[in-house]
């Protein structure tokens, strides 16, 4: 008899339709991967407490922003700007290691055992090919999006002791290194890798190979939603006879002049003029008929449009990936 028949009289220790045993069986095989992820999480964690009690420490010159007692020299302290530069770049840390559990997931979770074969040993017992993956996908996606809710609320905490501080020198909401790891835009993309490595993993089926294109994947994605993020709610649009006052939490997206008509002028109509100290430039405008100065923002209150549109994006490409590793699976395996 075939080492790869169940006979008839076993009994069958996980039953069809569940997938608490695939899970625990991966949670033992993974075991290791999950004590690193553990780790780094508590790394995480630890950086920004260390920072924010570093900074409560710290004695600031003029800390209510009153220069006048200070002769005006004012100084903030090296934990201050040091704990703005290390968290300014937060998002990008948050997005990265959410682009490594997707290769983590493309690799040695599911390409490795497509490469070497051992899949036939869950298969030929209780375990379907579609269960087999739906594990795959749902243990590391329910882990992922716990521990990145973790870090969202913890980063967020660790920004906020930095507002209110006068000469702050912290990027602002919408910059690429902050905004991604500030809200739920995060999870998506997190549910995204998983998704996009499965993906990968079952259409190459080759472990080095899927983990790069699933890195490659994740990459295009995140770029192109950081360079084409304020297209993703429509701005504001302000005008004024002088230049448009703006907010300290405006996000400009364009400005320049009005004609009467509403024809949008800008410094490249007048280049010539602007590359030369000689010129007049204001003369440039007038004798385009610009009458009004303009600015398109983002103020500070599209943040959480910005950031659910983001992560209605991310959750439906996640969903197309996800439905078609299943059917790239069933059309290889059945």
């Amino acid at each position: 008899m075939s080492t790869l028949t169940r006979p008839k009289t076993d009994t069958v220790a996980t039953t069809p339709g569940t997938l608490r045993g695939p899970a625990r069986v991966l949670l033992r095989m993974h075991r290791k991967a999950l004590w690193a992820g553990a780790a780094l999480l508590v790394i995480g964690i630890g950086i920004v407490v260390a920072l924010r009690v570093w900074m409560a420490s710290a004695k600031e010159l003029c800390a209510d922003g009153d220069m006048t007692p200070c002769g005006g020299d004012y100084l903030p302290s090296y934990a201050r700007t040091s704990s703005e530069l290390f968290l300014s770049d937060g998002g990008t840390v948050l997005l990265l290691l959410a682009g490594l559990i997707g290769v983590f997931v493309a690799g040695p979770l599911i390409a490795r055992e497509l490469e070497s074969g051992t899949f036939r040993l869950a298969w030929a017992q209780s375990v379907s090919p579609a269960h087999w993956l739906a594990a795959r996908l749902a243990v590391p996606a329910a882990l992922a999006v716990v521990g990145m809710a973790v870090l969202i609320a913890v980063y967020r905490w660790g920004l906020w002791a930095l507002r209110g501080y006068p000469y702050s020198h912290l990027t602002p909401w919408y910059a690429s290194g902050i905004f991604p790891g500030t809200g739920p835009a995060l999870l998506g993309f997190t549910l995204l890798a998983v998704a996009v490595g499965a993906l990968c993993a079952v259409l190459v089926r080759r472990t080095l190979l899927s983990m790069s294109l699933t890195a490659l994947a994740l990459g295009t994605v995140a770029l192109g939603l950081g360079k084409r993020r304020y297209e993703l709610w429509p701005t504001g649009f302000r005008q004024s006879p002088g230049p448009v006052e703006l907010n300290s939490g405006d996000w400009v997206v364009d400005m320049g002049r009005l004609t009467e008509s509403g024809r949008k002028l800008y410094w490249e109509d007048c280049y010539d003029y602007a590359a030369d100290p000689l010129q007049d430039i204001d003369a440039c405008w007038r004798d385009l008929g610009a009458t009004a100065h303009f600015s398109e923002v983002h103020p500070a209150s599209h943040y959480w449009p910005l950031q659910l549109v983001e992560t209605g994006i991310l959750l439906a490409l996640a969903a197309l990936a996800v439905f078609a590793a299943f059917r790239v699976l069933r059309r290889l395996h059945g």
